[in-house]
């Protein structure tokens, strides 16, 4: 069910699938992994009479290079961050939801209903939303974690230890709240100071992965993670002694969102599958199994009461701002593409 897609997966691959899509009574998804329990498409399934399809990916930025590289009218819908929202709508990939189209629009939550980045949701309804920060492993390391040094310039115990995501968007933007630095920053002066951070940073970095973010915790392969909230706590609820931490400087707070993609092969079912999705206690069933927040009012009679305690979701008083990722002009992104581009060296 799960086919993880790279940026380089070849075109033909690709018109392949789009062909197929063409079929009757298909629904085509392109979603991040281990993100929505089988169970839910299953009923959508059996509601609808469609055969569920899904691939995934791994980072918004991922998910941006395969668009862009030819899978658009491949896929139904997708569930990009906010961010990406913003800028997928400004490359031309989204389609517009009319008025009326989805039935069940009401019940998304007043905060969510008109945001910056989709103004009147005329491209997505939201999914999930959290935070991205990171976990640290208590059988390891006993000091403070209150503080992005932990990632950035971090005790010995812990150097050569540590995962981060293969995320240019959370990686960039957690840099920034380190050095305290706007995210879209034009200085030049701040853009050499924070590349130069985060090549004397990497020397401390085992690795960077998204896929296997929460096994290499639980597993001991990491003693420290760049992770999403949801699976910090799911990595402890499996056994794993981690600590989620809220920084001093702040951390990340993003929401997922349900888009429709342009040229869906398969649109009436794409929005069928939206408006599920605004169903209080469909929805309830993502937010209980990936342990992260619905967008939606009503959820809570559907919802583990467990969630409102996790600590992962619960910042202390020390905890610094959170911050959603913001979107640079071209001429900035540019910079801090290659930025990235020289910290993935």
């Amino acid at each position: 069910m799960k086919t993880f897609l790279k940026t380089t997966v070849a075109a033909s691959a690709l018109a392949l699938t789009a062909g197929a899509a063409m079929a009757e009574g298909k629904l085509v998804i392109y979603h991040w992994f281990e993100y929505i329990p089988q169970e839910l498409l299953d009923k959508f399934s059996e509601e609808y009479g469609v055969e569920v399809v899904m691939d995934t990916y791994d980072s918004n930025e991922a998910l941006l290079a395969s668009l862009k590289a030819g899978a658009i009218g491949t896929y139904d819908v997708a569930v990009p961050g906010d961010y990406m929202v913003q800028i997928m709508a400004g490359e031309g990939l989204l389609d517009t939801i009319a008025d009326g189209e989805l039935s069940n629009k009401g019940n998304i939550a007043p905060e969510w209903a008109d945001p910056s980045f989709d103004p009147g949701r005329a491209h997505s309804i939201p999914y999930q939303w959290g935070s991205t920060s990171f976990a640290v492993n208590r059988d390891v390391f006993t000091g403070d974690i209150g503080t992005t040094d932990i990632l950035f310039n971090p005790p010995a115990e812990l150097s050569g230890k540590i995962n981060m995501l293969d995320s240019q968007g959370e990686v960039l933007a957690m840099a920034a709240l380190h050095m305290g630095i706007p995210q879209c920053s034009s200085d030049r002066d701040q853009l050499k100071a924070l590349n130069d951070m985060l090549q004397s940073a990497k020397t401390h970095w085992a690795s960077f992965n998204s896929d296997t973010a929460k096994e290499v915790l639980v597993s001991g392969d990491a003693a420290v993670g760049q992770i999403y909230d949801g699976f910090a706590a799911k990595g402890r609820e499996e056994g794993a002694n981690i600590e989620y931490a809220f920084p001093t400087q702040g951390y990340i707070v993003w929401m997922d969102n349900v888009v429709l993609l342009k040229d869906a092969p398969n649109r009436d079912n794409a929005i069928k599958f939206m408006d599920f999705l605004l169903e209080p206690e469909n929805i309830a069933a993502v937010t209980n199994y990936a342990r992260y927040n619905a967008g939606l009012t009503g959820v809570g009679e559907f919802l583990d009461p467990t969630l409102a305690t996790q600590p992962e979701s619960n910042p202390p008083a020390s905890a610094g701002a959170g911050v959603f990722i913001e979107v640079c002009d071209q001429a900035t992104q540019e910079v801090y593409d290659q930025i990235w581009t020289n910290l993935k060296k």
